[in-house]
């Protein structure tokens, strides 16, 4: 059972996945500039699948993703979506711990979307990513407009910063904070 109390609850997460979502940030739009055929993604905090089955189509059957949540239940809800969807082979479930990811491996692309906010240590999360990231591989990081200021995204920022990651772009996702970061050199 989860303990995190900053962490969306399994147990409500259809909130996290529906037709208004799904409106307003469709998961094909969001993802094709960074996902192509034969990419390894890395999606950190998965929770129901809104965005995991849209990438392992993207991947295509040579790709792979690796969709990462704290909450068994939210894993066990995208094992449920994908069941029968040709899709099971492209998607590793792995369920992570609070400080720990535990996965091996490395990244085209790593896929933070609203789940950052969420982790207590991001020093530790961003030097996990920064050694899980191919030469050349990317983070989208996207983080939620009601629940993290202007002020907060930047500290972000700052942060993976420290790791080696450098912000290479700041698409615009109205209303969403978005940041593209790459390996840099670490501070």
């Amino acid at each position: 059972m989860n303990t995190n109390p900053h962490v969306c609850p399994a147990a409500i997460s259809g909130i996290l996945d529906n037709r208004v979502r799904r409106w307003l940030q469709d998961p094909r739009k969001v993802l094709v500039p960074y996902v192509g055929e034969g990419m390894e993604v890395l999606e950190v905090g998965c929770g129901p699948g809104f965005f995991t089955g849209e990438l392992a189509r993207l991947v295509g059957e040579k790709g792979k993703v690796v969709a990462v949540d704290l909450q068994e239940e939210m894993l066990r809800k995208v094992r449920e979506k994908i069941r029968g969807s040709g899709l099971e082979g492209r998607i590793v479930l792995h369920r992570c711990e609070e400080d720990r990811l535990g996965v091996s491996g490395s990244f085209d692309l790593v896929f933070l979307f609203y789940v950052v906010h969420e982790v207590a240590d991001k020093r530790g999360l961003f030097r996990q990513l920064q050694g899980l990231l191919k030469d050349g591989g990317v983070v989208y990081l996207a983080e939620p407009p009601f629940e993290v200021s202007g002020k907060a995204f930047e500290k972000t920022l700052r942060i993976a910063g420290e790791a080696g990651l450098v912000v290479v772009g700041k698409p615009k996702r109205f209303p969403d904070k978005v940041a593209v970061l790459k390996k840099g050199q670490k501070k």
